[in-house]
């Protein structure tokens, strides 16, 4: 079922979140891909069509995501929320490793959301070795 965005949401929201996943920070620009619109609190579960509850998402982040809203940590296998990139700062769930390929939870949610998006999958992470090759990868922020 589709929702209808506003062009302002759409703008807002794109200029927020600087046209990269909100989970795993893959850029249009580097994948040549759209990115999607995701409910954080999905519709299916009351989540409304507003700023604070939209936020752009890969292809692969949103369909691995569908309408979950939390995931079991791999480490304590305990059920926790997944990560919301509107109430949540990235760096304070996520690093990259030292490599600048691999999404790494910091935390219960960091390792739950890696896991339940699978922000780490074979593909992604062959592109992601050749943006740091190419200097445009991990971003900076």
């Amino acid at each position: 079922m589709s929702t209808y965005i506003s062009e302002s949401l759409r703008t807002r929201i794109a200029d927020a979140d600087r046209r990269r996943c909100c989970y795993c920070l893959t850029t249009e620009a580097n994948s040549g891909i759209f990115m999607t619109h995701d409910h954080i609190q999905p519709r299916s579960k009351g989540g409304e069509t507003t700023f604070e509850n939209v936020c752009l998402a890969c292809r692969t982040c949103n369909e691995c995501k569908t309408d979950s809203t939390e995931a079991i940590d791999p480490l304590t296998g305990e059920t926790v929320p997944l990560f919301n990139p509107r109430l949540q700062r990235w760096s304070d769930y996520f690093a990259w490793s030292p490599d600048g390929t691999r999404v790494e939870g910091l935390n219960a949610i960091g390792r739950a959301t890696v896991v339940a998006l699978r922000m780490n999958n074979p593909a992604i992470l062959i592109a992601r070795s050749r943006w740091v090759i190419s200097g445009w990868h991990p971003p900076a922020d």
